[in-house]
């Protein structure tokens, strides 16, 4: 029997991609979300108002540095930079911050083990990290842009040192330092795309970072437009993000040599 005239339009309008029923649902997510975490987040505003701090990368030019003094000053530490302890290195980190799906399903136990306050994307880590008192989690989502408050739904940018970007901005940090951000991957592929890992991973600090896990090949791109949307914003607020990476191919922020970064940055 065909179904009466305006049927099937009625049911892509309710089911289809997009549609009345996608939409309540992500909306009951969002309040949940906001209803439990958010006012959590709100404890961080303006928290480091005129102070400094460094975001550590992953690259592999982290070994060409001496990050013993760092633990004097407020750091991000990204993703698995919990192996530098395998290296010797306390790094004694203000905060952590991860988002990719596959790094929190990888390192969901070292994370709930941390000692610091540790930023995580809600969606990535629903079901997969425990409540803890240190663990903060972020509405994060794919539209475009720098959010300067965190307590609202952020943008992941393509690249986990973004966020931690967005969440400096929100603590009110006047001049951020980066380094580890080589922005140079050795990979085969379409970017995004999901692969595994053969062989010691050339990308990253430690060899055994992805070795033998699955990853998301960069987006070299992507995030670099990413990047130039959190200078923007800096800049207009009189703020700065200075770029102290031994060798970077990044060519978006203002170049400082790293020793000359420790002697200007204020220390905690």
């Amino acid at each position: 029997m065909a179904r009466p005239a305006g049927t099937l339009f009625s049911i892509n309008l309710l089911e289809g991609k997009g549609g009345i029923r996608e939409k309540i649902s992500d909306a009951l997510y969002y309040i949940n979300w906001h209803l439990k975490y958010a006012k959590k987040l709100r404890q961080f505003k303006d928290k480091h108002k005129g102070q400094d701090c460094f975001i550590i990368g992953n690259g592999p030019s982290l070994n060409k540095m001496d990050l013993s003094s760092l633990a004097n000053y407020h750091t991000f530490g990204l993703n698995k930079i919990f192996l530098m302890e395998e290296m010797g290195v306390d790094l004694n980190l203000s905060y952590l911050v991860s988002v990719n799906q596959l790094v929190i399903e990888q390192a969901h136990e070292q994370f709930e083990q941390m000692t610091c306050p540790t930023f995580l994307s809600h969606t990535a880590a629903h079901g997969v990290v425990a409540d803890k008192s240190h663990i903060h989690r972020l509405h994060t989502l794919n539209t475009w842009s720098f959010y300067e408050d965190i307590t609202q739904p952020i943008c992941e940018g393509w690249t986990v040192t973004y966020v931690a970007m967005q969440i400096a901005y929100y603590m009110g940090f006047e001049r951020v330092f980066i380094i580890g951000v080589d922005h140079s991957f050795k990979q085969t592929g379409s970017s995004n795309e999901t692969q595994t890992y053969e062989g010691d991973d050339q990308n990253h600090f430690h060899p055994d970072y992805f070795k033998g896990q699955k990853w998301q090949l960069a987006d070299v791109y992507g995030s670099e437009c990413s990047f130039h949307l959190a200078n923007y914003h800096f800049k207009k607020d009189e703020r700065l993000i200075l770029d102290a990476t031994v060798g970077g191919k990044l060519d978006v922020f203002p170049k400082i040599d790293f020793n000359e970064a420790l002697k200007i940055a204020r220390k905690k």
